[in-house]
């Protein structure tokens, strides 16, 4: 599934939320100089940030197709999957992973991060977790439910940082046993992003799931979404949190 986004890498590109301004700044600034490592950096929408922060930026990725479109945004890209990646005796201050280190061991992952990372850098891995409005959090559950049937719909239950808590314990648990990292941290940061009709339509076609569902199923489910959010006046505002989990090696000596 880590290697189905690049079946279209330009709808993700544009369709995919960012990161919040705070995000960026707290990571900069924890960070003890300008080179990060962007591990499962897609098309580079993370990158792009940390590059305008003043950063030095090199992405790793396992899909080609994804890494020849942050090369068009001017990224430079290793094609490999993380923990074989050949460093090749390069290092950086900050290693960041932005909706991507669920697919990397959290063990093997954390340590080669720690093994690159210069002393007093950072690893940061961080996801946004998502909550539609009440109102259209149960529309979209009852389309799901009546389209997917048995389909799981954890947000329906749960607020987004509930959907991330399995994964940023078992982040911080393999930052634990890789050594060379200190006690990992987690910081939240919440925003707020609009969404049109047609622009949350194009986002859904960029699920890991995306694959798994025939073509007329997901038919039924975007028309289904779609005219709730017709029903809601045809936008509405999603609620985000991005949820950080980060730990900084160890310094020298």
């Amino acid at each position: 599934m880590a290697e189905s986004f690049g079946t279209d890498a330009g709808r993700y590109d544009r369709s995919r939320p960012s990161y919040p301004a705070a995000l960026v700044e707290r990571i900069v600034g924890a960070s003890p100089g300008p080179d990060v490592l962007d591990v499962g950096c897609g098309t580079g929408i993370a990158a792009r940030l940390f590059t305008a922060a003043g950063c030095r930026v090199l992405g790793v990725d396992v899909d080609a197709r994804m890494a020849d479109v942050a090369r068009q945004h001017g990224l430079p890209v290793d094609v490999a999957r993380f923990e074989d990646w050949e460093p090749a005796g390069r290092t950086f201050d900050t290693v960041i992973a932005a909706q991507a280190w669920h697919w990397v061991d959290p063990v093997a992952g954390a340590a080669r991060a720690a093994t690159v990372l210069r002393p007093g850098g950072r690893l940061a891995a961080f996801w946004n977790a998502f909550q539609p409005p009440d109102g259209l959090r149960a529309e979209f559950a009852a389309v799901y439910t009546r389209v997917l049937p048995g389909f799981p719909v954890p947000w329906a239950r749960a607020t987004g940082t509930e959907l991330y808590a399995s994964v940023a314990s078992r982040t911080a648990e393999g930052m634990r046993a890789a050594g060379l990292l200190g006690e990992p941290e987690q910081w939240q940061f919440p925003w707020e992003r609009p969404y049109t009709r047609d622009e949350f339509l194009d986002q859904m076609q960029t699920s890991g799931f995306q694959g798994r569902i025939a073509p007329a199923t997901m038919s039924d489910l975007l028309a289904g979404v779609g005219a709730a959010i017709d029903a809601a006046g045809g936008s509405f505002v999603m609620g985000y949190t991005t949820v950080a989990v980060t730990a900084a090696r160890a310094e020298a000596g």
